[in-house]
């Protein structure tokens, strides 16, 4: 099995999965370089994925239905381009002789879900849209601290070799803010070196596993001692879980 993270737009990953013969794509953006890579691979496309409805990730759903008929799959509550199958909590979508348990997780859209399967060669893969970055958490458009908490907390649960396939490189700005909050944490320091030399080689960072984002991301990291004690210094009143990861939030919105 292949898994290729297909760079569009600026910074989008639409993760392409296949086996050497039909494909699955996940939140496709833009149809053309999923059909630029479909061709040059000889690859048939058998379903497309959706995590959440921001045009970013919705863009080339219908071109992509239209020109292979793949299914359409996503979130049961927000507006993704028709036909699809509409998809919550608890349900499971096949796809490349994998099932892929449908997670909720709303927090950055209201609707936002993730897809993971449990073994993938061997090791667990995690496709979460825009919920979770590596080093970072996505924005709260629709949801509030508490959802998006919440949200993390269940995918910090899955086993910790997950592969964890966020939908944008946003790595690096993301270490630099981490770096802020935890200047002494030695494990993220090495990390930041290692992403800084894959991007200086033009080579993505991700995925990352979920192992690593424990270690290193402070939205997975809220009730870290050292977390606590930075979010209080940016907001004096983050007092329990939501208050100081709301300021962990905030201080990462206005972060420079």
């Amino acid at each position: 099995m292949n898994l290729i993270p297909i760079p569009a737009f600026s910074d989008n990953y639409l993760w392409l999965l296949h086996d050497g013969q039909r494909a699955l794509i996940v939140d496709p953006g833009d149809a053309a370089p999923v059909l630029r890579v479909l061709q040059e691979n000889g690859l048939q496309l058998g379903s497309i994925l959706v995590t959440h409805h921001h045009p970013d990730h919705t863009g080339g759903v219908a071109e992509l239905h239209a020109a292979t008929g793949a299914p359409v799959h996503g979130p049961a509550r927000e507006a993704i381009p028709e036909p699809f199958q509409r998809l919550q909590d608890g349900d499971t979508v096949q796809a490349l002789g994998l099932d892929f348990q449908v997670i909720d997780v709303p927090g950055h859209t209201a609707g936002h879900i993730a897809f993971f399967t449990p073994e993938m060669d061997g090791r667990p893969l995690l496709f979460c849209g825009d919920t979770l970055f590596s080093g970072g958490c996505g924005r709260l458009f629709e949801g509030t601290p508490a959802q998006m908490l919440a949200s993390l907390d269940r995918l910090a649960a899955l086993p910790g070799n997950t592969r964890v396939c966020c939908t944008h490189e946003y790595t690096l700005g993301n270490l630099r803010f981490a770096l802020a909050v935890e200047p002494d944490n030695d494990e993220l320091i090495g990390y930041h070196a290692r992403c800084a030399a894959l991007r200086d080689q033009g080579r993505p960072t991700l995925p990352t596993s979920l192992a690593q984002e424990l270690l290193i991301n402070p939205f997975l990291r809220t009730r870290q001692a050292t977390v606590m004690e930075a979010a209080r210094r940016f907001d004096p009143a983050a007092h329990d879980d939501n208050t100081v990861f709301a300021a962990i939030r905030q201080w990462k919105n206005q972060f420079k």
